[in-house]
C-alpha cells in the first residue's frame, strides 16, 4: 500500500476485470444521496497499470460513478501495486465476496477468465481462490456452458429486460439430461429458445422456474422405467406446441413404477420396524396387534387379487 491521497475524479477508470459490471439504478441513487450528504468516507482502492496515466479501480467503482454524477472534482484513494490479471480478478472477488447483490453472469464471465489464466477448472479449488461459495462456482460454470447470445440476455442494463440467471440454471439439467442428449435431433439453441418463450409467456403450464425440476423428474422416472422413446416423443411434441402442459411428459407406466418404488420403500421401512419389536414389551398394546392383523388381511387380499400366493 502506497498510502492515501486525493486525486482528480477524472484520473480514475473502471477495472476491465471487475466481476461486477451491472449497477442497477435504485442502489446507485441511494449511494449518491449518501455521498451528497456526507461525502466519500472510504477511499477507493486503485492501482496504476503499466503505460497508463490513469488509476484503475480495484474497489469503489460505484462510489466513482456517483462522484461523476455529482461532479465531485477529487476523490480519496489508496494506491496499491499493479497486480497480474489472475491476482486482479482474485483480489476483486475477495474484496467483494460478502456483497450479495451481484448478478451471477458477470461473476461467471470473470470466473471463466480466471479459469483460463490459471488453467484451473476444479470447483473446490476455484472456490478457495475466489472466496465464492462452492455452490456459486458450480452455478457460474453452468452459465458459462450457454452460448454468448444467452449470456448477453443476462447482462441487459435494464433489470426489466434482463433474463435472470436462475432461469438458465434451472433449465440446464433438463437440456443435459441423459435422455435428451441421446436424441441428436434436439438442438440446444432451439430448446433454449422454446423454453424461454414458454416461460416468459406462461405457456405449457409454466408458472415458475422450478417447474423445470418437475420436467427433470419426469425424464428421470421414464429412464428408470425404460420408457426413453416414449418420453422423447412427448418431449418433442411439448417443445413445439404451447397448448400442451409440461405434465404430459409423465408417462403412466413410469408413474406407476415411481409409485411402486415409493410403496416398496415404505414396506421396507415397516419391515425394519417390525423386526425390532419386542413382543413381550408390546404384548398389552391391543391397538398395535389389531392393526397388524388388519394389515395381514389387507396384504392377503391384495396378493390374491394379483394372483400371488405366499409360500
Amino acid at each position: 500500500m502506497l498510502g492515501p491521497a486525493s486525486v482528480p475524479t477524472s484520473s480514475l477508470k473502471p477495472n476491465p476485470h471487475n466481476p461486477r459490471i451491472l449497477f442497477d439504478e435504485l442502489p446507485l441513487k441511494t449511494l449518491e444521496e449518501s455521498i451528497k450528504k456526507v461525502g466519500i468516507l472510504v477511499p477507493l482502492t486503485v492501482f496504476k497499470a503499466s503505460g497508463s496515466d490513469k488509476y484503475t479501480i480495484l474497489d469503489g467503482q460505484r462510489r466513482w460513478v456517483c462522484a461523476q454524477r455529482l461532479n465531485l472534482p477529487t476523490m480519496p484513494i489508496n494506491q496499491v501495486a499493479e497486480p497480474s490479471v489472475a491476482t486482479n480478478i482474485v483480489t476483486m472477488f475477495q474484496i467483494h465476496k460478502l456483497r450479495k447483490d451481484w448478478e451471477l453472469m458477470p461473476t461467471a464471465l470473470k470466473l471463466g477468465v480466471l479459469m483460463d489464466e490459471l488453467k484451473e477448472k476444479r470447483d473446490r479449488q476455484l472456490a478457495e481462490l475466489t472466496g465464492l461459495e462452492l455452490a456459486v462456482v458450480t452455478r457460474c460454470k453452468k452459465l458459462l456452458w450457454y452460448p454468448q447470445k444467452y449470456q448477453e440476455m443476462m447482462l441487459f442494463v435494464d433489470p426489466e429486460d434482463r433474463i435472470k440467471a436462475d432461469f438458465f440454471i434451472e433449465l440446464y439439467p433438463v437440456i443435459n439430461d441423459t435422455v435428451i442428449r441421446s436424441d441428436k435431433s434436439l438442438k440446444r439453441n432451439h430448446m433454449i429458445d422454446r423454453f424461454l418463450f414458454k416461460y416468459q409467456n406462461r405457456k405449457s403450464g409454466f408458472k415458475a422456474i422450478t417447474d423445470f425440476r418437475k420436467i427433470k423428474q419426469y425424464l428421470a422416472i421414464a429412464r428408470v422405467a425404460n420408457q426413453q422413446e416414449a418420453v422423447l416423443e412427448r418431449f418433442h411434441y411439448l417443445l413445439e406446441h404451447d397448448d400442451v402442459d409440461y405434465s404430459s411428459l409423465e408417462i403412466d407406466t413410469a408413474r406407476i413404477h415411481r409409485e411402486a418404488s415409493e410403496i416398496v420403500k415404505k414396506v421396507e421401512d415397516l419391515y425394519s420396524i417390525l423386526e425390532t419389536i419386542d413382543v413381550d414389551t408390546f404384548v398389552a398394546e391391543e391397538d398395535l396387534w389389531a392393526g397388524l392383523e388388519g394389515l395381514v388381511k389387507a396384504l392377503t387380499k391384495k396378493l390374491a387379487e394379483a394372483d400371488r400366493r405366499s409360500e
